[in-house]
């Protein structure tokens, strides 16, 4: 219907150019009964030119806007979320895509339906110079000069999609900055410290960086539609003036010379139109090239072939054997050359200084990462052979940069355990094992207050988000791996304690169903005495492994380490 729509419009002002010199040349012969009916031909066209449009841009909103919402943003979403590891998200090529892409699915839409406009205001130029044809041959090269002006304006709208594409790490730069300076989280200490003015400062420049090429490619973008302008414009001038000499020797009629100016209003508007839709579809490619890139980016790296399914329980553990790991675009390894083995139904506590590897670990754990060399086995299998959804499906964990899901409490929980999110009885449990019940009694709607005042709702203190991000990672009843890193970072020292003991029982529980391996990740040596085994990490190595006794019968790292925590929290 719509493209039936596009071809009446297309028709339309071609019909109404020939019917109003029928009527011209009609009344002038005396032929008043076919001037009438002539007439009514034209009232009919006139008609349809000023509804057809009106009636094609509403159909082609309705249109684009579905495809955008029900099919191109969920596409682009899924895209996003089927790469198996987060390595893409340290490269800039890929975010600078992302840059470009974000909410760019209507843009999209509307540039592909900008495309089939071009082809129509194509057929109506055709139309029309077909029209100029039959009053004299000699116009029929300004359908050239309309096409030289068209693709004088093509070639500047290519400029600008690359200079938005080239730009796009400056302008994601700046908007990092201003979300900084406007958001609560990080505005106390840009206060505090005063740096405001110089965040300002560098979010201009990044700005400005970008700002300008993106306004220079404009300009010459400008210059090169005010050209192709030009040039149609004084090759139609000298058109109309052939017109009216022929006329005034008798050459051509009235009705070609109303015929001409009536076409010459008509080769303005449709070229012009032409012009902005091509500016449309070409800035479209601005968008289209990141998609296909992104599209093809994921297909690489998407998960192929059959892999093997995560085991049902655990009966010998996970091992790492030799694994090196370099984070992209570093030189430095973070684990280099760790070998250890994490036995089934055992709690593992992983400690070590900032920056010595635990959390890397984690990563790689988890199949965030893969490993540069050596591999991980659980019960004897190479985790890459692994399914990566099944083994996530097995795995739970509360982060220490934990997310803030600002929706309803009870969904942000239920977030840990899609199939059972709406099962009060799992939801309830988890907030019990996070020492969160208190919480909950005092929160305004129960498990169904909205959290974050950004949507009305309440905001919640730092060791509140972070007993709601360890509900979340107890909602799965049957994990093979639990992690808990940093647990308790923003926690007070009893919410500390009735935590950690509730864990440790979860975490005996849980051996004894699945086998899992629980794995704690902390810099408090309080925290993790009553481990099977802990891991001493340095430097990306294990420097000591043991139990707390062994470790502190050692008298090595951990022992010191230990003791200037004890001697600390004694005189405090």
């Amino acid at each position: 219907m719509l493209l039936g729509l596009k071809l009446v419009s297309a028709c339309t002002t071609a019909a109404l150019a020939l019917s109003t010199r029928a009527v011209i040349d009609q009344a002038l012969a005396g032929h008043s009964t076919e001037a009438m009916a002539m007439a009514g031909c034209a009232a009919l066209a006139a008609a349809a030119t000023v509804l057809g449009p009106s009636l094609e841009t509403h159909l082609s909103v309705i249109v684009a806007d579905s495809v955008a919402q029900l099919h191109l943003e969920p596409r682009i979403q899924r895209f996003l979320a089927s790469v198996e590891t987060l390595e893409h998200l340290e490269h800039s090529d890929f975010l600078d895509r992302v840059t470009v892409l974000d909410h760019a699915s209507w843009k999209l839409t509307h540039g592909l339906w900008s495309v089939i406009d071009v082809v129509f205001a194509g057929l109506r130029l055709l139309l029309l110079m077909l029209l100029l044809g039959t009053v004299s041959p000699v116009l029929l090269p300004l359908l050239v000069a309309a096409g030289v002006a068209l693709a004088l304006d093509q070639h500047g709208q290519r400029g600008v999609a690359r200079a938005e594409t080239d730009t796009a790490e400056s302008f994601r730069l700046q908007r990092h900055l201003f979300t900084l300076a406007t958001q609560a989280a990080t505005s106390k200490e840009i206060w505090v410290a005063g740096v405001g003015g110089e965040l300002a400062r560098r979010q201009r420049a990044a700005w400005d960086e970008a700002l300008v090429r993106r306004t220079a490619a404009r300009l010459r973008s400008a210059g090169w539609r005010l050209g192709g302008w030009l040039m149609f414009s004084l090759c139609f001038a000298a058109g109309l003036v052939l017109v009216l000499r022929l006329a005034a020797t008798g050459q051509a009629s009235a009705g070609d010379v109303v015929l001409t100016l009536t076409v010459a209003v008509a080769l303005r508007d449709s070229v012009q139109s032409a012009l902005v839709r091509a500016g449309v579809a070409l800035n479209a490619g601005t968008y289209v090239e990141p998609y296909l890139w992104l599209r093809d980016y994921v297909a690489r790296h998407r998960q192929t072939g059959q892999r093997l399914p995560a085991p049902a329980v655990l009966r010998d553990g996970i091992a790492f054997e030799g694994v090196t790991f370099t984070y992209p675009g570093t030189a430095r390894p973070v684990l280099d050359d760790v070998s250890f083995h994490l036995a089934a139904g055992s709690v593992v506590a992983i400690v070590g200084e900032f920056g010595s590897g635990k959390t890397s670990l984690v990563k790689l754990l988890t199949k965030f990462y893969t490993p540069d060399a050596g591999t991980i086995r659980v019960d004897g299998t190479d985790l890459s052979d692994l399914d990566t959804e099944a083994w996530r499906s097995r795995c739970s964990a509360a982060f220490q940069d934990f997310g803030r899901f600002r929706i309803r409490f009870a969904e942000t929980v239920g977030l840990g355990d899609l199939p059972h999110a709406d099962t009060a009885g799992r939801l309830a449990d988890a907030v019990a094992a996070a020492d969160a019940d208190g919480l909950v009694r005092r929160l305004p709607n129960g498990m169904d207050t909205q959290l974050g005042r950004l949507f009305g709702g309440v905001e919640l203190s730092g060791g509140q988000w972070q007993k709601t991000a360890l509900a979340r990672a107890s909602m799965r009843q049957g994990p093979l791996l639990f992690v808990l890193d940093e647990p308790t970072a923003s926690l007070d020292a009893p919410s500390e304690g009735a935590i950690l003991e509730r864990y440790m029982v979860r975490a005996r529980e849980l051996a004894a169903r699945t086998g899992a391996v629980t794995v704690i990740v902390s810099h408090r040596f309080s925290t993790i005495a009553g481990a099977d085994q802990i891991l001493v990490f340095g430097a990306g190595r294990i420097m000591e492994a043991g139990t707390h006794a062994e470790l502190l019968a050692l008298g090595g790292r951990y022992a010191d380490l230990y003791g200037i925590q004890a001697r600390a929290y004694t005189a405090n």
